[in-house]
């Protein structure tokens, strides 16, 4: 059992993110939701196959994790409740985005996910920190200005359902 703390920010359009993505490591990734209250999400991010479990709330919430082997992964895919949510996410230390990070901060990486299909030229970032304090302090750089945390519709859940807002 673990607590998600994160931050989420919406970016209007790739032009807006001033450094090239494409130099840093990124992952495919695959989600549906068997359920969306509670969230119960299966996830295929490359060869990794991962059942989630998460409670309600925006900054903060419960989240359990739970391996798969991939048959599994596809059986419960098969039975998501909305589409199949694609997006390629990229893996972005904080301390190459932003500058005059405490030490807390620069260890973070931002998650820059771009999404394909239903939801193609959604593009939202996110940052997990270890408390909400530190979630709460965190100025982001001027490109991250739409911050959506407390926007529920930014929810992959959400979004497994409906097209972006």
């Amino acid at each position: 059992m673990g607590i998600e703390i994160e931050r989420k920010f919406l970016i209007k359009d790739i032009a807006d993110i001033p450094f090239d993505i494409e130099k840093y490591p990124h992952r495919t990734i695959e989600q549906g939701y068997i359920c969306t209250s509670p969230v119960i999400r299966v996830r295929r991010s490359d060869d990794d196959y991962i059942l989630t479990i998460k409670g309600s709330g925006l900054l903060s919430r419960e989240e359990h994790e739970l391996p798969l082997d991939e048959e599994t992964y596809y059986t419960l895919r098969d039975k998501a409740d909305g589409i199949v949510i694609n997006k390629r996410r990229y893996l972005i230390p904080l301390s190459d985005i932003a500058g005059n990070l405490s030490d807390e901060l620069s260890s973070l990486t931002l998650e820059l996910d771009i999404f394909g299909g239903m939801h193609q030229g959604l593009i939202i970032a996110e940052v997990e920190f270890p408390t909400e304090e530190l979630a709460v302090s965190f100025c982001p750089p001027d490109w991250l200005s739409h911050d959506v945390t407390e926007d529920g519709r930014y929810h992959n859940s959400y979004l497994s359902k409906n097209p972006p807002p």
